[in-house]
């Protein structure tokens, strides 16, 4: 048996665990550079607010009835993720972190009513995070998934305990919304009368076969309960990491953009270290506002293998700037920029070079440590000169909340 714990409208829940005057009043998130909405509470939903739209065309819906609207906290929302985690894991042994608002728990063998320890689980999270969760429990991970979303439209907790349990809940799926079924394949299946998951059982596996590979036989597997995704007991390492941010606003001088590509390959540097990788090749990208045909279009990139692989903050910097000013063309307006690194391998693993001259022990040393007074004193205390401010270039964010449990100065007083 497998569960799917799933927090409920999680950015919007993480905001209201320090605001507690938001609960019953409509809420959304916005996204970068404060764009479009990308999480609402119920209460904006019942107002007709749509995920992906752009806020600038709701405000007057949004005005009328007070709804409260955040720029994205990131750092708030990824503390209180992690959090919930760690409660998971004092439940049951073996966790598949599947997003960060999401866990897949392995309950093979499971002893007890596992409705009773759902709800258990549902206090236990609660008590410790102040986020609501909902929790479902099926034979498979995809049923597992669509039981999750039972419990949302129910008590919280949904248990498939039987065939018949699953024949009921599979019925009154769409297949648009069973896991491993896009876009693509919704189009397909609608255009042969597949309109939910119970039809999608009834097909027959030659023709799953030709049409959509073993990932249709293998979801039609798993919705008949033969259990075919095992849980990921260890935590995948990214095959590459890309570090990219639109603008807060749009800068044509060489200076900024330095400032913004140095910070981003920083940021790559950051997750590489963190999950014991170096990179052997570097890419770096700007591009003008793709969506604006008042202005001229530039759109460049260049990549570049490193001589010897590297998770150095120093290092990283200096090839992307280099990339940098042979992509930069003067007269035009920048929107946006990224740096991607690729080609990861462990650090144990890395081959040095014949004439490298670099003491990469001393510069380990110095790294960790910069790292571990950035987590303990705050992210950027220590940086590379050219990284600047960012005030010129970083996101906007006007209606960012504290970074209550992350940074000291944030902290909330009660006041007695």
């Amino acid at each position: 048996m497998f569960a799917l714990a799933d927090c409920n409208n999680f950015y919007v829940s993480c905001e209201r665990v320090f605001r507690p005057d938001l609960n019953h009043t409509p809420v959304v998130i916005l996204s970068n550079n404060d764009g479009c909405i990308i999480a609402r509470s119920e209460e904006a939903k019942a107002l007709g607010l749509k995920m992906g739209e752009p806020v600038f065309r709701r405000k007057q819906l949004i005005r009328k009835h007070q709804v409260q609207v955040f720029s994205s906290n990131y750092p708030l929302y990824g503390d209180l993720s992690q959090r919930v985690m760690d409660t998971l894991r004092q439940e049951v042994p073996h966790v598949e972190v599947y997003s960060i608002d999401e866990a897949f728990l392995e309950l093979t063998n499971f002893p007890g009513d596992l409705n009773k320890w759902a709800e258990k689980l549902i206090r236990k999270v609660w008590r410790n995070t102040g986020i609501p969760v909902s929790v479902g429990i099926g034979p498979t991970k995809t049923l597992a998934k669509i039981a999750s979303k039972a419990a949302k439209q129910g008590t919280g907790s949904f248990v498939i305990c039987n065939n018949r349990h699953r024949d009921c809940l599979i019925r009154n799926t769409a297949i648009e919304k069973v896991w491993g079924i896009g876009r693509q394949y919704h189009k397909l299946l609608s255009t042969h009368h597949i309109h939910t998951a119970f039809d999608f059982t009834r097909v027959d596996d030659l023709w799953l076969r030709q049409k959509m590979k073993v990932m249709g036989l293998r979801i039609k597997k798993e919705l008949l309960g033969e259990s075919c995704i095992p849980l990921e007991r260890m935590a995948s390492q990214k095959k590459a990491i890309a570090t990219t941010r639109a603008f807060g606003k749009k800068t044509n001088e060489l200076r900024l953009l330095r400032e913004a590509v140095a910070t981003y390959a920083a940021r790559c540097a950051e997750k590489l270290r963190k999950q014991r990788s170096t990179a052997s090749l570097l890419t770096v990208f700007i591009h003008t506002d793709p969506f604006n045909p008042n202005e001229p279009p530039y759109n460049q990139s260049k990549s570049l293998p490193l001589p010897i692989a590297t998770n150095s903050t120093k290092e990283l910097i200096h090839y992307a700037l280099m990339l940098l000013d042979i992509i930069f063309k003067a007269g035009y307006l920048y929107k946006k920029a990224g740096v991607i690194v690729d080609g990861l391998e462990p650090e144990q693993h890395r081959q040095l070079g014949l004439y490298d001259t670099t003491d990469r022990e001393k510069e380990g040393a110095l790294t960790r440590t910069i790292d571990e007074l950035n987590h303990r004193m705050g992210r950027d205390r220590i940086r590379i000169a050219i990284q600047g401010n960012g005030k010129e270039w970083k996101l906007r964010q006007e209606n960012l909340s504290q970074r209550y449990t992350t940074n000291w100065d944030e902290i909330p007083v009660v006041n007695v």
